[in-house]
C-alpha cells in the first residue's frame, strides 16, 4: 500500500471535505477502505427507508459526487486522488441495495465492495481508465457496487 498524501487545508473547503469522506479520506493508509467505513455508517441511517427512498437518496449522492470528486480532483491536480473517497461511500451503498438484514451481510457486503473495487474486473478497470472527471471517479465504483450487488444477493438466496 501507498501512503495517502492530502493537500494541506483540504477540509476547510466543504466539496473537498465531503469528497474526502469527512476525514477518512486523509487516512494513511487504505483511505478507500476507511472510505467504505463511512459508506457502512450511512447504509445504517437509510437502510430503514423503503427501496424507492434508499434507491432516490443512492442516486442523489451519485450525481452530488461526480460535481464533489470533479472539483476536488481539479484542484488537488490528481484525476482520481486516494483521498477522494466519497465514490467509495456511494459504491457501497449500491451493493447494499435490498440486502438481508444482519450484521453478516453488512460485512460480506463490505468484503465484496472492496474486492471489486481493488481488483477492478473487467470492464470495471477498462472504464476507470477511459473514463475522465467527476463521472469517471464515480462510475467505476458504480461499477464494483453492481458487481457486488449480484454477488451478495446471489449468496443470500444460495444460503
Amino acid at each position: 500500500m501507498k501512503r495517502n498524501h492530502l493537500p494541506a487545508g483540504f477540509w476547510k473547503n466543504p466539496a473537498h471535505f465531503l469528497a474526502c469522506g469527512l476525514g477518512a479520506g486523509a487516512a494513511p493508509y487504505a483511505p478507500g477502505t476507511f472510505g467504505t467505513v463511512v459508506g457502512v455508517l450511512l447504509f445504517l441511517v437509510l437502510a430503514p427507508w423503503s427501496l424507492p427512498l434508499y434507491a432516490l437518496a443512492t442516486l442523489l449522492l451519485f450525481a452530488v459526487g461526480v460535481w464533489l470528486c470533479g472539483v476536488t480532483a481539479r484542484d488537488f491536480g490528481v484525476h482520481d486522488h486516494s483521498g477522494i473517497v466519497w465514490d467509495e461511500i456511494v459504491g457501497y451503498l449500491v451493493t447494499m441495495f435490498a440486502a438481508p438484514a444482519g450484521l453478516q451481510w453488512l460485512v460480506t457486503g463490505f468484503i465484496l465492495f472492496r474486492l471489486f473495487d481493488v481488483l477492478k474486473p473487467w470492464p470495471i478497470a477498462w472504464v476507470d481508465r477511459r473514463v475522465g472527471g467527476g463521472f469517471g471517479i464515480m462510475v467505476d465504483d458504480l461499477l464494483a457496487g453492481v458487481f457486488s450487488w449480484v454477488c451478495l444477493q446471489a449468496l443470500y438466496r444460495l444460503v
